[in-house]
């Protein structure tokens, strides 16, 4: 008998593993352009200061944007229409930057494919917690992160290998990207007929669990736990600005950005798993990692040595990993289900303001003196750590614990 979509046992890790392979495309796809956004707007003329609002704003754009379509997920539970829309922007606009001539262009179409993320993003999550509450959800989406950055990895390794083949052009470079933009939107309308409502794999709640708040408000210890996300964010850099350095400093070749790009990737894929598995068996404390790693990004990444530079990256993608596996996975228990959309929103919201400070602060800072990068980067994390340790920690795992 042929096997469909519709034949196929779905089980909770299948449909994990399955969203997994479509972020790997969509990965492929953004994460190649994400490589060399920063050195291709420096073509047109950008500084580092442009470079770090636009990447930052598109990152902010990517985040800030679920505030309205987490809870319009949660109002509709129409998952999949929001996934279905919010791929195919990002499919389409990232090749576009091949065919763009203009640095407003160029950015214009950054964000555009931040906004694609920002529509499907919260939709994506509450899905896969349903799934991963059945596996454990450390695990789940450390899995689902761990497959996604395998893209992450392939992605700037092709820009790597187009941009070698061709001296330097960018152009067909991105174009290239059109390929496994349309695998990816095969797949996830596959993925789509194949599951229709993934509420269907979560247990239902466990006996003395903490009820869901009065009037559908979300739970104290969330606000809690994204103050300290926004904090410790404040001080992350954008890969816009260390590609920047990289570039225009001369450490290494620019056809080697996407390589050290895709090695980030890789390192952030490792973070993802062993911090999710973590997750399943000490609770939140491993999140202590987040500003610890971020206080040294700037200490080796802006330097001149190439060795330390590439080391101060993949710290920089160590943190990403932690961010988008295991700090995504702690919202799903300490939220209800019915609430979880716009909680994921608000998050990412937080995220994204935080990330727009922070690509404006350290995009500024660089322009005036890397030591004030690396103080005040420092200074916010020994806030951010302090405050974790303290409020976080003991909170968190509470909620946790009741459930």
């Amino acid at each position: 008998m042929r096997v469909t979509a519709l034949t196929i046992r779905w089980t909770p890790w299948r449909f994990v593993t399955a969203f997994g392979a479509v972020s790997l495309l969509s990965d492929v796809v953004y994460e190649g352009a994400r490589s060399v956004i920063g050195p291709y707007l420096a073509t047109f003329g950008a500084s580092a200061a442009l470079v770090g609002l636009v990447t930052g704003a598109g990152e902010a754009f990517a985040l800030a944007g679920r505030l309205a379509t987490g809870p319009l997920a949660d109002r509709t539970s129409a998952y999949w229409p929001l996934v279905l829309v919010g791929y195919a922007v990002t499919m389409v606009a990232v090749p576009a930057l091949g065919l763009t001539t203009a640095l407003w262009l160029a950015a214009a179409l950054f964000i555009a494919e931040r906004a694609g993320k920002a529509i499907r993003g919260p939709a994506r999550d509450v899905m896969i917690s349903h799934a991963a509450a059945a596996v454990g959800r450390g695990k789940g989406f450390a899995v689902h992160e761990a497959l996604d950055q395998t893209g992450g990895v392939a992605g700037p390794l092709l820009v790597a290998a187009v941009l070698t083949a061709t001296a330097h052009n960018y152009r067909p470079a991105f174009l290239a990207l059109a390929v496994p933009a349309v695998a990816g939107m095969l797949l996830v309308l596959w993925l789509r007929a194949g599951v229709p409502d993934p509420r269907r794999f979560e247990p239902g709640p466990r006996p003395g669990a903490a009820p869901a708040p009065p009037g559908g408000r979300l739970p104290g210890v969330f606000w809690i736990y994204l103050a300290f996300t926004v904090l410790t964010t404040a001080g992350y850099a954008t890969f816009g600005v260390l590609s920047f350095h990289l570039a225009t400093r001369h450490v290494v070749p620019v056809a080697a950005v996407p390589v050290v790009y895709a090695a980030a990737m890789g390192i952030n894929a490792f973070a993802a798993l062993a911090s999710g598995w973590l997750y399943d068996r000490a609770g939140v404390r491993v999140l202590a990692a987040v500003p610890v790693l971020t206080a040294l990004i700037p200490l080796a990444a802006f330097t001149t040595t190439p060795a330390t530079a590439v080391a101060g990256v993949l710290a920089w993608g160590a943190v990403l990993g932690i961010q988008e596996s295991t700090m995504r996975a702690a919202i799903a228990d300490i939220v209800p289900a019915a609430r979880r959309g716009t909680a994921y929103g608000i998050f990412a919201a937080g995220l994204g303001g935080a990330t727009l400070v922070g690509g404006l602060l350290i995009g500024a800072l660089y322009d005036y003196s890397i030591t004030a990068v690396i103080i005040t980067v420092a200074s916010i994390q020994v806030v951010a750590l302090t405050m974790f340790l303290t409020t976080v920690r003991p909170a968190t795992q509470a909620r946790v614990l009741r459930q």
